[in-house]
């Protein structure tokens, strides 16, 4: 793999990924606005939790048609985001960031207000652009192309992790205008953190009683359990383990566990990463199988805080979709929204059997079909 670093025309970053040699001069003649630095973060003290505030992503593109996509290569006749002919994958800084280093330029200070207790929304956005071709999906990545990004992600990991102020980097995928996309070109987003995540947290918290409890790891308890029970588990590899969790929220919804324990994807050997390529592309597109139609996901990296707890913490994916049914989706409402408990109409049991019948009937399959005869 070779990096490629240049700067865009605003100043923000960008990184080419590719697999063989390429000269890329990264020249971008666009003329630009300065990138925003208003993006704060407001403490909600009920909750505990930070909300990000960035009104500078209203102005953000919003579903524009394939001929002004702005995660094209660029042509003589039209400047992109990425000012080149052609990549294999790309990142760079988002041009309407919820985090960045530059906010906390020009910063106020923090007040002592219960009422208004802020602070900059320090720490960095990304796009990574998993192909050139506008019309592909991850799932259509060849396994090359799929272990490219993998190790973007852990390259970027590695990278952001090394910020003073981030203490926690989320590699994610949303895809689908049912999940809220903005733009349709194959892409996803790396957040780097100045916090925790809530969710992130009580993961840690629950871990800790755990260990404290009885010793063990609490993610490898259950991912033991979830083989032991084996109704759940959708594929096995050498290195990855699949399953549908037994309280999973969504109608939808896989983990996806590394065997050994590891806190991030950097973490990774490449043995672990070519059988993670491999499994995701087989997962998506027993995905795509389940309804007869491309499901809209959420696709979640969670790894372990930069500095603290990662020896609690378990390297794992989580996809989740909104979609129940062909022509039916699952709408967060008052139950979900206002109380956070999550009521599926759907039980994991089955979702884990369709798709295991999913993975099955790809031809392409690389990981095993692991049906209830085949499983150990």
């Amino acid at each position: 793999m070779k990096v490629t670093t240049g700067h865009l025309a605003d100043g923000r970053e960008i990184l080419f990924f590719d697999r063989a040699e390429v000269q890329r001069p990264v020249l971008d003649t666009r003329d630009l606005a300065p990138v925003p630095t208003t993006a704060e973060t407001r403490y909600d003290a009920l909750a505990d939790e930070w909300v990000a505030v960035a009104a500078n992503r209203q102005t953000r593109t919003h579903l524009p048609p394939a001929e002004i996509c702005p995660l094209c290569p660029s042509t003589p006749e039209r400047l992109t985001e990425v000012p080149e002919p052609d990549y294999d994958v790309v990142v760079f800084e988002n041009r309407f960031p919820s985090f960045s280093e530059r906010a906390a330029s020009g910063w106020r200070g923090t007040s002592d207000d219960l009422l208004d207790l802020r602070r900059p929304a320090v720490g960095r956005c990304e796009v990574v652009c998993f192909s050139p071709h506008h019309d592909e999906s991850f799932a259509s990545l060849s396994d090359d192309a799929a272990r490219l990004v993998v190790d973007a992600w852990a390259h970027r990991t590695q990278a952001l992790s090394a910020l003073p102020d981030v203490a926690q980097v989320f590699c994610f995928e949303n895809r689908g205008p049912e999940i809220g996309v903005t733009l349709h070109h194959p892409h996803g987003q790396i957040y780097a953190y100045p916090f925790v995540t809530p969710r992130t947290a009580q993961m840690l918290t629950s871990a800790r009683a755990h260990r404290k409890r009885t010793g063990a790891n609490l993610f490898g308890d259950v991912l033991a359990a979830e083989l032991k029970a084996d109704i759940r588990v959708v594929l096995q590899s050498e290195h990855w383990v699949a399953f549908v969790p037994v309280a999973a929220r969504w109608p939808v919804e896989v983990h996806v566990y590394p065997r050994r324990q590891v806190p991030d994807l950097t973490a990774l050997q490449d043995s672990e990463r070519d059988d993670l390529a491999a499994s995701c592309l087989v997962l998506l597109r027993a995905l795509d199988n389940l309804f007869g139609v491309p499901l809209p996901y959420i696709a979640a990296w969670y790894q372990a805080p930069t500095r603290h707890d990662r020896d609690l913490a378990w390297l794992h994916l989580r996809v989740m979709s909104v979609r129940r049914a062909p022509d039916k989706l699952k709408h967060l409402a008052g139950s979900e929204s206002a109380m956070g408990v999550f009521i599926n109409d759907i039980t994991p049991e089955d979702m884990a059997a369709r798709l295991r019948s999913a993975v099955g009937s790809d031809p392409l399959a690389a990981a095993p079909d692991l049906s209830k005869e085949e499983r150990p």
